[in-house]
């Protein structure tokens, strides 16, 4: 048996980058930044670490990433691990990790995010409006 998952939760270091294909399908790509955080037992201080993860995301799912994300936002990622090969310009091989997006949840609450544009937020004195919802409304 084999398995090859991968599962973070981190923060994207930058908007989602997507581009339709000559087949129709949508792909999109981002990076997510994880942190690690521990104690040093030799000089008791605190360390840190941050890891980069290349994101693809197909489809549907690449859409929704391209809609909702924005850089600074912190989701949750399930893919699979694919590394890809290339010849640069100079011949020199090439080599990418990347986690290939299969799920992706949204850990922000909504709005929390610093938004692009600034037009659409609400002024401090607004009060969000929240929608009722209805049993009907739910999908499951």
């Amino acid at each position: 048996m084999n398995l090859n998952k991968a599962m973070i939760i981190g923060n994207l270091t930058r908007d989602p980058e997507t581009r339709n294909l000559s087949s129709g399908q949508t792909v999109a790509s981002f990076s997510v930044a994880t942190n690690r955080r521990w104690k040093d037992k030799q000089t008791g201080e605190n360390k840190d670490a941050s890891e980069f993860h290349n994101i693809v995301a197909w489809g549907k799912l690449a859409d929704i990433c391209n809609q909702y994300l924005k850089k600074g936002s912190k989701v949750y990622l399930e893919g699979r691990l694919q590394t890809r090969s290339w010849d640069d310009q100079s011949g020199t091989k090439k080599y990418r990790t990347e986690i290939v997006a299969e799920n992706m949840i949204m850990l922000d609450r909504a709005g929390s995010v610093p938004q692009t544009n600034t037009a659409s937020q609400p002024k401090p004195s607004e009060e969000p409006k929240e929608e009722e919802i209805s049993v009907e409304d739910i999908p499951f």
